[in-house]
This record gives structure tokens, C-alpha cells and sequence, in this order.
């Protein structure tokens, strides 16, 4: 490679990375956290997956009585989905296909949409339920700045486009020597060579999760802000329905008789058929075409268990009059290229087919990172911070990095005051929960991230958020027992192990940090040394 070719590629990927470092950042950071998002919903609902939670468990004969007392459902399509593990799933309840609009090729207006408990029945509309996982989770591609149309799904898109040509080109300029410097680690050496020996090791350690979490984000979110929305405007001519049919997006469709179904049935009965014919079968999604109508169907959706295998489709739609299967697709055979590339991307993406082991390596993974691109920033503000740049551009370049730092090392604290209020004042049924949520998490962010940029030193930063995340991530679990009453040997007694996980990782990372910041020792004239750095002295003229 000729020097041209490597100048122009490191300055890239510095440039790449400077420029969405701290998006970046806050991807991985509440991306890391999201992985156990279902395991946070339980925790914060007192919710435990061990009181039953399941689709394919639920009681559809009770349930569709339930929601039939507030409207009448004959004719109605019930859909019910379940895309988390929680007691919580979503259901649309469409009303009947009025006569005149049938004439017309129409549909009636839009259905209902709430969400449903599993075991209580109660309904939800979307502000009550939710939750602070939802947030974090919502948070790693940036859905609360969608003021204009998907911006902040746009947002995170780019990001993790430029992330994957970061990664690209960090592995072309250091590939003659990956293996070497991989050994190399030189603490007592200068504070650059400290920073750039770290980013290399953690980042050949990343490697693979980084580049895989690239590509996946890239796919995911450029596929849904960009490519899917330009493929139906100018191959379908804007005809969405058409392009989800060709996809397999789109349910099937029933017409309705407009006769009242005149023998008994029952939901549970086939959903039951559908269980003993695939035994790993795992529903996650159900559908409820005409309801009371002699052309009812039922349509059970899902797919095999992992240890099964990695990446299936299953459905099977029954006809209730006949009793007849109208169309089936077998979890356990071969699934079609679209739907096998879809399902690989998207559990390596979510982490969700190995339990909370992968979870966990993931969430690992995913705080090395994070590390590595706060030390990407160390090089590049130390690299300049040097005698022959000009006093104005060190200032500025100092300030930046003090800003940057505590915007991102104070997602830490501001995460763990979140959890903390969340549980002590957010118990009404009545309450705000997505205001007090975004108040909760945004302004103290604003407020620590202004503290501690007017610290003016990084290693202070680093001790108090660690020191300040730690003493209030202690006061989690305590909190939890408080409220709720489970604590941390009675959801262990219990077999709510979503709820014990939440607790027990608070105690460990809290201990875990607290240790590290004081660990930290902050040098005499530490800072008067920094600020001497973006300070020029006064030049002394000698007359001879």
C-alpha cells in the first residue's frame, strides 16, 4: 500500500470516528442496556415471566370475551402479537367490513390497538404502558428525535454507516501489524502511546461484534428509512400494499359471509392442534379473521425453538367451521432465502437466541466498545494537543473533549437515577410514565453533563461518574425491595429470575465501579497542568 493511499485511509477513519463518536457512543451504551430490555419491563412492572407470559399460553376463548364486552367483535379481525418477552403483547381489533364499503372495495376505519396482560386481562393504551426499557431500548436508534418523519431512524442509519467504514478501514491501516500491537500495552510509556495501545487491543478484542453490529444496523435501519421506502415509490409506484404481498409482509385476506357462525367454538381447541402438530412450535403471533362468521379462520404464526434451530418460519391457518387446515408452512423444514437472511440478521442483531448467557457476552461487548471509542477521541485530542498547534485550536480542541466525555460518562449515572426514580415515584397507575421518564433520564443528563464539563478534567469525570453511578445503583435493588417486596433472596426463592437479574446486575456493576473510581488517584496539579495546556505562557524577552 502506497503512503498516499495509507494517509488518506487513517485519515478517514479518524475522521469517521470524530464525527459520530458520540452517537455512537449512545448507541452502544443503551444499546448494551436493551438487551436485557424484557428482563427491565418485568423488573419495573413487578411482572415476572414466571407467572406465565407466553402467546401460545394464553386463554384466546377468555381473552376475546373480555374485549368483546366493550365492543361487539362478531366479524371483527382480532390480531394478537407478542415481539417481547413480557406479560404485556399488543392487539388490534379491527371493526366489521361495513355493507356499503364492502360494495366499494373499501374497509372500514381503522381498528383499536392496545396492549394486553396475559394473566389479568387488563388493557393499555401505549402512554401507560411504557417503560423504561422501551426507552433504552428506542433510545439506541435515537426514535425520540423523530420530529420530522423518521429522522432519528435516518440518524442512527448513518451512524452505522460510517461506523462500518470506520471499522473497514481501521482493519486496512492496521493490518500489516494487528497481530504485534495486539501484544503491545505500554502504560509507563506516553499518555498517547497508553490510549492508542488500549484502542487497538480492545478493538481487534471487538472486532467481530463491532463489524457485525455495523452491517446488522446498517441493514436494519437503512433497509427501513431508506431502501424500503424508495422500493415502493419507484418499483411499486407507491402501491404499499402490493410490495408487502410481494414481500410476505401482509396477513392473508377472508372475506367475510355476513352469517353468524351457528355452531360452538373454540379458540384454544386449535391452538392446541397447532401445538401437538409441531411440539417446538413457539407462537408469537395469532389472528382472528371474522369473528362469529361462518368464514372464520385462525392463524397461528411463530417459529421452532432455538435449540432447535436457529432460523425458522411457521404458520398454519385453520377454517373454525370445517375445521379444516387452509394453508400450513412446517417450523422445522427449510425456510426460503428471504426469510432465512431476515431471521439470521435479526437474532444476531438482538442477541435473543442463546438466554441471558449472550446477553450477557453481548452486553460485555457492547461497554468495550464504548471504551474503545472514548479512546479513539483520547488519541485524537492528544495527537493535537501538542506546541506547534495554535493555543486557540488546543483551547477548543480541550473543551470539546471535556464536553464529549461528560455527555458520554454520564450516561452511567444518569441510567442508574432513571432505574432508581423509576421505581420509587413512578407507581401510580394514573402517572405520566413517558414524560416522567424522558424528564427523568434528559434533564439529568443536561445537568450532570454541564457539571462535569465545567470540571475541566477528564480523569475527574471519570472517577465522579463512576463513583456517582455506583452509590445509586446500590440503592437500586434496596429500592425494589422497598416497593415491591421482592428482594433479591426472595425473587431468587421465587423463580423470578427476570427480576433477580435486574437486581443482581445493579449490585455487581455498582460494587464493580465504585472499586474502579477509587482506584483512580487524581494528581497534584493535574488540572493546573491541563489548563496550562490551552494556556499559552507569556514569552520572556531578554535584552542583551
Amino acid at each position: 500500500m502506497s503512503n498516499r493511499i495509507y494517509n488518506i485511509l487513517f485519515h478517514t477513519h479518524t475522521i469517521s470516528g470524530i464525527i459520530i463518536s458520540v452517537a455512537l457512543y449512545v448507541i452502544f451504551f443503551a444499546g448494551s442496556f436493551s438487551f436485557f430490555r424484557d428482563e427491565i419491563v418485568s423488573w419495573e412492572r413487578n411482572e415476572p415471566l414466571a407467572q406465565g407470559w407466553k402467546l401460545g399460553e394464553m386463554d384466546f376463548d377468555r381473552v376475546m370475551d373480555t374485549l368483546g364486552k366493550d365492543k361487539p367483535l362478531l366479524g371483527s379481525t382480532v390480531s394478537f402479537n407478542q415481539h417481547y418477552d413480557e406479560q404485556r403483547l399488543s392487539a388490534t381489533v379491527t371493526p366489521p367490513v361495513a355493507p356499503e364499503a364492502k360494495e366499494e372495495g373499501k374497509r372500514g376505519r381503522r381498528g383499536d390497538f392496545v396492549y394486553l396482560n396475559t394473566q389479568s386481562f387488563k388493557t393499555y393504551d401505549y402512554q401507560s404502558s411504557y417503560s423504561l426499557g422501551e426507552f433504552l431500548y428506542r433510545l439506541h436508534f435515537f426514535a425520540q428525535l423523530n420530529f420530522f418523519g423518521r429522522s432519528g431512524y435516518l440518524l442512527a442509519g448513518l451512524v452505522a454507516f460510517f461506523f462500518l467504514f470506520a471499522v473497514i478501514t481501521g482493519v486496512i491501516v492496521h493490518w500489516k501489524k494487528i497481530i504485534s500491537n495486539f501484544y503491545i500495552f505500554r502504560p509507563n510509556n506516553s499518555i498517547k502511546n497508553l490510549w492508542t495501545d488500549a484502542h487497538t487491543a480492545l478493538g481487534i478484542l471487538g472486532l467481530p461484534y463491532q463489524f457485525m453490529f455495523a452491517l446488522t444496523g446498517v441493514y436494519i435501519i437503512i433497509g427501513l428509512t431508506i431502501m424500503s421506502p424508495a422500493i415502493i415509490s419507484y418499483v411499486y409506484n407507491g402501491d404499499q400494499e402490493k410490495a408487502y404481498d410481494d414481500f410476505g409482509f401482509n396477513p392473508p385476506k377472508f372475506e367475510a359471509a355476513g352469517t353468524p357462525l351457528s355452531s360452538d367454538f373454540s379458540i384454544n381447541d386449535f391452538r392446541d392442534k397447532a401445538k401437538k402438530k409441531w411440539p417446538e412450535f413457539e407462537i408469537n403471533r395469532a389472528t382472528v379473521f371474522n369473528f362469529g362468521d361462518e368464514n372464520m379462520h385462525v392463524l397461528f404464526e411463530g417459529k421452532s425453538s432455538f435449540k432447535s434451530k436457529f432460523a425458522s418460519v411457521g404458520k398454519v391457518i385453520y377454517n373454525v367451521m370445517t375445521g379444516e387446515i387452509v394453508q400450513e408452512k412446517s417450523p422445522m423444514e427449510g425456510v426460503s432465502y428471504l426469510d432465512g437472511a431476515r431471521a439470521v440478521i435479526l437474532r444476531l442483531h438482538f442477541g435473543d437466541y442463546g438466554g441471558i448467557a449472550v446477553k450477557l457476552v453481548y452486553f460485555g461487548l457492547g461497554i468495550l466498545t464504548c471504551f474503545v471509542i472514548i479512546s479513539g477521541v483520547m488519541i485524537w485530542q492528544v495527537a493535537r494537543d501538542k506546541k506547534h498547534v495554535s493555543p486557540a485550536k488546543r483551547k477548543f480542541n480541550a473543551w470539546l473533549v471535556w464536553f464529549y466525555l461528560a455527555g458520554c460518562l454520564s450516561m452511567y449515572p444518569v441510567t442508574a437515577l432513571t432505574f432508581l426514580m423509576v421505581k420509587v415515584g413512578l407507581q401510580a397507575p394514573d402517572a405520566d410514565r413517558m414524560g416522567f421518564i424522558f424528564q427523568t433520564y434528559f434533564w439529568s443528563w443536561l445537568v450532570f453533563t454541564m457539571l462535569f464539563t465545567f470540571l475541566k478534567n477528564n480523569s475527574l469525570t471519570n472517577k465522579y461518574s463512576l463513583l456517582t453511578g455506583g452509590a445509586i445503583g446500590l440503592l437500586i435493588p434496596i429500592a425494589n425491595g422497598l416497593v415491591t417486596g421482592n428482594w433479591l433472596w426472595v425473587s431468587l426463592g421465587h423463580g423470578y429470575s427476570d427480576i433477580f437479574l435486574i437486581d443482581l446486575f445493579w449490585l455487581v456493576t455498582s460494587v464493580t465501579t465504585i472499586l474502579i473510581a477509587l482506584k483512580i488517584k487524581i494528581k497534584k496539579g493535574e488540572v493546573v497542568q491541563h489548563k496550562a495546556a490551552v494556556k499559552p505562557k507569556p514569552q520572556t524577552v531578554t535584552m542583551s
